[in-house]
């Protein structure tokens, strides 16, 4: 049995469907008019083993930033409710990526207590039409919807494209990490008994 979630969000800004399957192989579907958020959506996909649906309809005319935004919080949102309750999850994940001259690294901890901490220097403010502040209000988004808490950290890069695509591979690696099922873990992986 799969773990997904779907997630239908509308506003007057947005429209978007997006679903997730955390226990997919890296298919998607996406359609948000966004080229280079749909670019990075790809990987993430690819990288986290997740399926990924994401139908958007956005106020792109003004730019991308409502679109941007409100895909993250149902990506936060579907990816909490494809975990259910947590049990048996690993909990914690990360991962350290290279994309030629950017190294990147991710942590995270589904632990139902959303922070972000964005360690990160991008040195050009878009790359093509994207503009680069919304890939922290992306994962900040990511962070407080799926209640997790996300470090990112990059290590070093000039080239700006791969810093980003860095990002988006090792938060998705660490995801899966913190998805994955321990058969040896019983419950939640708290001593709360509760995530």
């Amino acid at each position: 049995m799969s773990r997904q979630g779907t997630v239908k969000r509308k506003t007057g800004e947005t429209d978007i469907e997006l679903t997730i399957n955390v226990d997919g192989e890296g298919t998607i579907d996406l359609h948000t008019g966004v080229p280079f958020l749909e670019h990075m959506l790809h990987l993430f996909a690819k990288h986290g083993q997740f399926d990924l649906n994401v139908q958007a309809k956005g106020d792109i005319e003004v730019d991308a930033h409502h679109t941007t935004e409100d895909i993250a919080i149902c990506l936060g949102e579907a990816f909490k409710s494809g975990l259910g309750d947590k049990e048996g999850i690993r909990r914690y994940g990360s991962a350290i990526v290279p994309m030629d001259d950017a190294l990147a690294q991710v942590v995270v901890d589904l632990s139902n207590r959303p922070h972000l901490e964005y360690r990160v220097d991008l040195p050009s403010g878009q790359v093509g039409t994207f503009d680069t502040e919304l890939v922290r209000e992306f994962f900040w988004k990511l962070a407080i919807e799926a209640r997790m808490n996300l470090h990112i950290i990059v290590h070093y890069g000039h080239n700006t494209h791969h810093i980003i695509e860095a990002i988006f591979k090792a938060c998705a690696r660490a995801l899966n990490e913190a998805s994955s099922v321990d058969s040896n873990q019983k419950g939640v992986l708290s001593t709360k008994g509760l995530l």
